[in-house]
């Protein structure tokens, strides 16, 4: 046990050296923790621990354990000090406000809300809501839950407390708003309204079908931070900061009295006086910090002078509340150097009498008169009430036998003492009365202190009256203005005021924040009979003194030159006194009374404690005295400071609101409070700012870019000597923290931009990639003024895109598994099949091209001042790409065509862009592929060629849609390969056009020696034929006759180039086309005409003058006697016939190409007459037979109306040939008509509808 008569004294001296470790502590400890206090080996403790020899193990783990205790405890101790400092702050600021113009923070959101949030829209695209969508809407939903939702940058940055609900509607929005601007037009349906239903859904989907008819119904502090907030939770939200429990802050709250402006008023006066007496001091003893110049030393003091006086101007400028309306603040000329530095300087202006006046507002209330009998019953008795120099008011009337009122009469007065007279009348009944009766009075002198509850009033009645105990119960209320800060009845003596002893009535009346004046007043006067001005006083309480007669608890204030002496009657009244003055003079020392500090300390006398002796035993219990009794003055604000803002920025970061390291605005007022009130300079504010928002940023959480460019610019100013506010001194410690910060910041930067893509996801803050790289400039430059080069700058940032290719490619592999394959397994990476490499460099080509599209989609326009650098930053990914790219082509077998798509896809995406098209990996890319592209067409044509040779030797000429199966395969391979070239979409001109031609060229060449074959294969076929009417064309010559019509409708699209020679190519095969038609053609018109010869041949036999006509016109008259004969000639010219339209038919349904078939019938008509006509022109002398006749006739007919109903046109059709012929069998049927009426049987050259068809 500890010896009793030395608890006391090793107490205080242990409470003393820990205030010393936690002052030691706040100043230089690491930013993350308070270091324990060091221990001497020597010292009680390891001497205890040797006594009690316990193992080295236990006293290691038992050392530790206290000296976490004990760290525990510092740490409690410093935040509780730092929570009484701000707690002044907030209770009576005076610097300043909340602002209102910071930008509105978003709700973050969390895992589990992003959760929630891809299982709605999966739900959506599920079909699980009743959300009605279209197409277009769904595959917008889809590309957004595919590439935003399910990324895993998205998850980092929602964990890293960066992202809100607002950023994911961005990016749905400008996602969608590109998909709509694709969207054709539609009527009627404006694009704005499309983008609104979309959104309108999107919000739908986000919600969830639960939230419509759920309402929050949470509003807690986080929620509300983003508002202007009160008092009450300001003081709320710092106890969540601190770690402060609600019994300590309402255990500091009333020992700090912070519900009493003029507590903390006072409070404010001592610490500035404080400050500028260390000021002073530090003036006098020359102990400066170390700044950059010796000659900052002197500025140093007048920057503490000027910050003081600047506060105390400000504290000035608050209004003080006064009591009448007509009452004006008294503005003091003072001067901001002098006048507050020497406190007791009498040349400074003196307050007259009229600046302390004061305004009272008198309530009276008249309850009733107890005691009237001196009047009858049913007599009107009323009540009069004025104070003295004012106007006079009447209650109501009421009867004497039940005299109550209730009546409440106000006044208001400039008299700090008024006389309030009340009468009692009563009616007069006689007809020459002029007044009313007066029955009794009261006269009453209140004061602000006298009692505020009704009270019975002994009234003074008139000589020979029978109310000798008339009674009034009333109540006076007088307020006490704002102002007045005391008043009551003292003795006092002085020796330029109040020179003589004796009770005066006196009121303590403020001015303005700085000036306070002790009145004393007399009765009905508004003006004080005798004031002094408290500024330079020193209150304190004294011993009773002897000489002086009344009074017994005695005080004084004391000032160079004067004393006055006060007492009052009793010890509450003194102590009420003199904290009143204490507040008003501003001395930094707190008087107690001896009784007090006696029991509070009996050994060390009287000391200087700040607690209220109302609070003095309840705050001493808790063991809350220490830290509100100690003076600030004596702290190191600044590691304060630093462990307040790192507790605030911890607080803020882990709010409901993605702030981005941006505090609320009541975290904003307090800290602006802090540093004015206690003097921490702004730039050790914004390095520690600086150092703290570096090192979260550094942990992965998202910080705002110009949050840190405010606070750099900040500390750049300070330091080069540019500070807006003028402040001019810079500390050895500012500059070298700075340079440190700086580095720092400068690293974090590059690792930024580096890593822009996981930083800054879907260019996520909006305009944070810009605003980094805006930071970026500004710490590469040297000092505030001299702008650095331009090159500089492209220079870290070309060195920033090129470790962000090779970061970005790298995820980018390990998310497509193919470097963790290669790693974890080599053998089986290098046994894969060349179509698994393949397929898996190709998937990886299409992620590598989604990169570069986000890239130029979110990050391009931060980018906006060097487009170049992003396109380097895109090569160089590509060329690490292409290592992968040209080890998985090489190991494709030889003359194998799957690596194509790869070629398409990435060229698709290359020559869109107009930095990558033609640059170093598009090159690469072409120079792999353009061999493999020759070899490919080379075997296609040779391929093609005995396709073509093999399939028309074998071909059966069936039909197959436009021709025959080789054409149609010969057509589609070559429509295939030019489509195939088509697609790659060759980027360097000169061998995309040397392709196109070739490819031209050669499907020429094809079709050429297609038309050949096919014109070689139907003159064989045709002349297989018979040439009688039995002739029936066969299909397959119309099915080659449609190779050729096929044959001239492709060469129009596979062998049209523009240009001079390809163009005259492309006209050799048309013509040879054309000349082969017109063969064939020929061909078959010279085989049905060979038909018609014969017929003709058949009728030579009939010509007159033959053996055989004569024959058979003496069988057919001598046979015609005694039988019916078949009409001679009729059968062949119906055969003809049948054989002419059947042909026609079959031509008209078989060929495909209807102006071929027109030029067809127009020879084969043609020919027919010719040969018609040549026929007859043989018999010019011969007349023909009958049946000769018959049989033309009838054909001729027929077939000039068969062919006129094929569409053979009018002039064909009555060519010369055909009235040759039509005039000679007219001429023939007019001659037989003559000699042979009924021999011709109706058959007639004139066209009649009833001949048979």
């Amino acid at each position: 046990m500890l010896d009793p008569s030395s608890s006391e004294e090793e107490s205080d001296e242990v409470l003393e050296e820990e205030r010393r470790d936690v002052l030691v502590a706040a100043g230089g400890g690491s930013p993350r923790s308070l270091p324990p206090p060091p221990r001497d080996p020597r010292g009680r403790e390891a001497g205890a621990a040797r006594a009690a020899s316990p193992s080295p193990s236990v006293l290691s783990e038992g050392r530790e354990e206290q000296e976490r205790l004990q760290r525990e405890e510092r740490e409690k101790r410093l935040r509780l000090q730092l929570y009484v400092f701000i707690a002044r702050c907030i209770a009576h600021p005076f610097n300043a406000k909340q602002p209102t113009d910071m930008a509105r923070r978003q709700q973050k959101l969390n895992k589990q809300q992003l959760q929630i949030l891809k299982e709605r829209f999966q739900a959506f695209l599920n079909g699980e809501t009743q959300i009605v969508a279209d197409e277009a809407f769904c595959n917008a939903v889809r590309s957004y839950y595919e590439v935003f939702l399910k990324s895993d940058r998205v998850a980092r940055m929602v964990h890293s407390g960066g992202c809100s609900a607002n950023d994911f509607r961005d990016v749905f929005k400008k996602n969608i708003e590109k998909r709509v601007r694709s969207l054709p037009e539609i009527d009627g349906l404006s694009k704005e309204t499309v983008l609104s239903s979309w959104l309108a859904k999107y919000d739908a989907i986000y919600r969830g079908e639960e939230d419509f008819c759920k309402q929050p119904n949470r509003m807690a502090l986080s929620a509300v931070s983003e508002l202007i907030l009160s008092k009450e939770q300001l003081y709320e939200m710092f106890q969540q900061i601190l770690g402060i429990k609600k019994l300590e802050h309402q255990l500091i709250y009333n020992a700090c009295q912070l519900d009493n402006g003029d507590e903390q008023a006072a409070q404010i006066r001592r610490e500035l006086d404080g400050r500028l007496q260390l000021a002073e001091q530090m003036a006098r003893e020359r102990k400066f910090p170390k700044f950059v110049t010796r000659e900052m030393e002197s500025m140093y003091i007048e920057e503490l002078r000027s910050s003081v006086n600047l506060l105390m101007a400000n504290l000035e400028s608050l209004p003080v509340s006064k009591g009448g309306p007509e009452f004006k603040l008294q503005k003091l000329k003072r001067s901001q150097n002098s006048a507050f530095l020497d406190i007791g300087d009498e040349n400074e202006v003196q307050l007259s009498k009229s600046d302390v006046v004061l305004s009272f507002t008198l309530e009276i209330v008249i309850m009733e008169v107890q005691g009237l009998k001196s009047v009858a019953p049913n007599r009107i008795v009323y009540c009069t009430m004025e104070v003295e120099g004012g106007e006079k008011l009447q209650t109501d009337q009421a009867e004497a036998s039940r005299p109550q009122w209730g009546t409440q009469g106000d006044f208001t007065t400039t008299h700090p003492r008024p006389v309030v007279k009340v009468k009692l009348f009563t009616e007069s009944t006689g007809v020459l009365a002029l007044e009313d009766k007066e029955l009794g009075r009261v006269v009453l002198y209140p004061t602000s202190n006298s009692p505020k509850s009704p009270d019975l009033h002994k009234m003074i009645v008139p000589k020979n009256s029978q109310d000798s105990d008339l009674k009034i119960k009333l109540a006076v209320r007088m307020d006490k203005p704002p102002h007045m800060k005391h008043c009551g009845y003292l003795y006092a003596l002085g020796q330029k005021v109040w020179k003589r002893w004796k009770k005066r009535y006196f009121v303590l009346v403020q001015v303005s924040q700085y000036t306070f004046a002790m009145c004393s007043y007399r009765e009905k006067k508004s003006e004080p009979q005798e004031l002094m001005q408290l500024e330079g006083y020193t209150v304190d309480y004294t011993a009773p003194h002897t000489g002086l007669q009344g009074g017994r608890m005695f005080f004084n204030a004391v000032k160079e030159g004067d004393t006055v002496i006060f007492a009052s009657d009793d010890e509450q009244d003194r102590i009420l006194w003199v904290q009143a003055m204490y507040r008003a003079t501003g001395q930094s020392y707190k008087p107690i009374p001896a009784s007090q500090a006696q029991k509070m300390n009996p050994k060390a006398g009287n000391v200087n404690t700040g607690i209220s002796p109302l609070y003095t035993d309840r705050g001493q219990k808790h063991g809350m005295d220490e830290f509100i009794s100690a003076n600030p003055c004596k702290f190191d604000h600044a590691s304060l400071f630093r462990l307040l803002q790192r507790q605030t920025l911890d607080h803020r970061l882990n709010d409901s609101y993605s702030c981005l390291g941006w505090f609320s605005p009541g975290q904003v007022f307090v800290l602006d409070e802090y540093c004015a009130r206690y003097g921490v300079r702004g730039c050790h504010r914004h390095l520690c700012y600086l150092d703290e928002l570096i090192e979260y940023s550094e942990n992965g959480s998202v910080i705002d870019p110009t949050l840190l460019h405010y606070s750099f610019a900040f500390c750049a100013s300070h330091v080069h000597g540019n500070r807006p506010d003028g402040i001019g001194t810079v500390s050895v410690e500012e500059k070298e923290r700075f340079e440190e910060i700086k580095d720092r910041l400068s690293s974090l930067l590059e690792n930024q931009i580096s890593h822009f893509r996981y930083c800054f996801p879907f260019g996520r803050p909006e305009g944070a990639l810009k605003a980094t790289l805006s930071l970026l400039e500004r710490v590469l430059m040297k000092d505030i003024a001299t702008p650095i080069p331009a090159e500089e700058v492209k220079k870290v940032v070309r060195k920033c895109l090129e470790k962000a290719a090779l970061i970005n490619y790298t995820r980018l592999t390990e998310y497509a598994k193919i470097e963790a394959t290669a790693e974890k397994d080599s053998e089986t990476m290098n046994q894969a099949t060349p179509a698994r490499k393949l397929e898996e460099v190709l998937h990886l080509a299409e992620l590598c091209i989604e990169v570069l599209q986000q890239n130029e989609e979110h990050h391009s326009e931060a980018f906006a001042w060097w487009p170049e650098l992003l396109a380097e930053h895109a090569e160089k990914f590509l060329s690490l790409y292409s290592v992968d790219m040209d080890s998985a082509l090489e190991a494709q077998p030889q003359d194998s065509w799957e690596s194509f798509p790869l070629f398409q896809l990435l060229n698709n995406a290359l020559r869109s862009d107009t930095f990558l098209c033609n640059g170093k990996f598009h090159k690469h890319l072409q120079e792999i592929f353009v061999p493999m592209v020759i070899r490919y067409i080379d075997l296609m044509e040779s391929s093609i060629a005995q396709s073509i040779h093999r399939g028309l030797e074998q071909e059966s000429w069936q039909p197959v849609n436009n021709g025959s199966a080789t054409s149609e395969d010969l057509f589609w391979k070559l429509d295939a390969l030019q489509m195939f070239v088509f697609d790659l979409h060759w980027p360097e001109p000169e061998f995309a056009h040397h392709l196109e031609q070739r490819l031209k060229l050669m499907a020429t060449d094809m079709i050429e020696a297609c038309v050949k074959r096919t014109r070689i294969a139907f003159e064989l076929k045709l002349q297989k034929t018979n040439k009688s009417t039995d002739l029936r064309i066969p299909p397959s010559l119309c099915t080659m006759f449609n190779v050729l019509v096929d044959a001239k409708k492709q060469t129009a699209k596979l062998c049209i180039l523009d240009g001079g020679q390809e163009q005259q190519y492309h006209s050799k095969i048309d013509d040879l086309i054309e000349e082969t038609v017109k063969e064939i053609i020929s061909l078959l018109v010279s085989k049905v005409v060979s038909v018609l010869e014969g017929v003709l041949s058949k009728l030579s036999r009939y010509d007159e003058g033959t053996f055989f006509s004569s024959l058979v016109s003496f069988t057919v008259k001598a046979a015609a006697k005694y039988v019916d004969v078949p009409k001679p000639g009729m059968d062949l010219a119906d055969t003809y016939i049948m054989f002419v339209r059947q042909n026609q038919d079959i031509l008209r349904e078989k060929v495909n190409e209807e102006m071929y078939i027109e030029k067809l019938f127009d020879q084969w008509y043609s020919s027919s007459m010719k040969v018609i006509c040549m026929w007859l022109a043989d018999r010019l002398d011969l007349q023909l037979h009958i049946y000769q006749l018959k049989t033309l006739i009838k054909i001729v007919k027929k077939t000039y109306r068969d062919f006129r109903l094929q569409g053979v046109l009018e002039g064909t059709l009555n060519s010369k040939t055909y009235d040759t012929v039509h005039s000679r069998l007219t001429v023939e049927e007019a001659t037989v008509s003559v000699t042979d009426a009924g021999g011709l049987q109706g058959i007639t050259m004139k066209d009649s509808d009833e001949e048979e068809g």
